[in-house]
């Protein structure tokens, strides 16, 4: 939650709109952090004006945190569409980790037109994302590895601590050091099955860790099947599942 942060956000009842348009969901999307005291029917329309002032469709995104607990029922009695299932993976420790050499830092700007390009993003969701970037209370480090000019991978890595160093929302148990967060991890078509994805990521971590992070996490989606086997081999665990909702078919299109 803290390293999605959106530069446009806004509160229902406990509930975190984030209103800031581009390619990723968590910035466009509302979050149902807390129980309120409204029904769930004046919270809904209170939300849709916020997003049809943003000119975005109302989408929640749903995992097993959100509140009422029986949030993701009472939306699909409405009707609302399920989609884009996606994995929140962690790693509990960096320690094998150290070589952060191969990989070169980009700008928020230019990672933003970079990763833009690569997706076919609109020009309206690449300003978007490097706005995010440029904004972002956890600051997002982009890198990206090339050999001989071509790319061959290119992600980000943001790291979460607190002023005293301890990893923010971690557990009692929990090492002690900042979290990563893995984002926007991307290799050319071109480039796939010849191990750069690995490569980046590990360079990531290792670059992470020598920043003193200590633990890691990522969201992958649930049918990307390659990525998740990428991961695994990284020593990623899967924590939990979330989706998204909504009325709206834009949303999904």
């Amino acid at each position: 939650m803290n390293a999605a942060a959106a530069p446009r956000e806004a509160q229902v009842d406990g509930w975190l709109l984030r209103l800031s348009p581009g390619k990723a969901k968590r910035s466009r999307c509302v979050n149902a952090l807390a129980g309120g005291t409204l029904p769930l029917d004046d919270i809904l329309r209170r939300c849709r004006g916020s997003f049809e002032q943003a000119g975005l469709p109302l989408i929640l995104r749903l995992t097993p945190f959100s509140q009422p607990v029986d949030l993701d029922d009472q939306l699909a009695s409405r009707g609302w569409t399920s989609f884009d299932p996606a994995d929140v993976m962690v790693l509990p420790s960096l320690e094998a980790f150290d070589d952060a050499d191969g990989i070169e830092p980009l700008s928020p700007s230019a990672y933003a037109r970079l990763i833009g390009e690569l997706r076919g993003s609109s020009s309206e969701e690449i300003e978007g994302h490097a706005r995010r970037l440029e904004q972002a209370s956890v600051p997002h480090q982009a890198f990206q590895m090339t050999q001989g000019g071509v790319l061959l991978a290119c992600g980000q890595v943001a790291i979460d601590t607190d002023p005293n160093g301890a990893s923010l929302g971690a557990s009692a148990d929990a090492p002690a050091g900042g979290m990563a967060g893995l984002f926007d991890i991307f290799t050319p078509e071109d480039q796939r099955g010849r191990g750069h994805g690995f490569q980046l990521c590990a360079a990531l971590l290792a670059e992470a860790r020598r920043q003193g992070a200590r633990s890691a996490y990522l969201q992958v989606g649930a049918d990307n099947a390659a990525a998740q086997r990428l991961y695994a081999r990284l020593g990623f665990l899967q924590a939990y599942r979330y989706h998204y909702r909504s009325d709206d078919p834009r949303a999904w299109a």
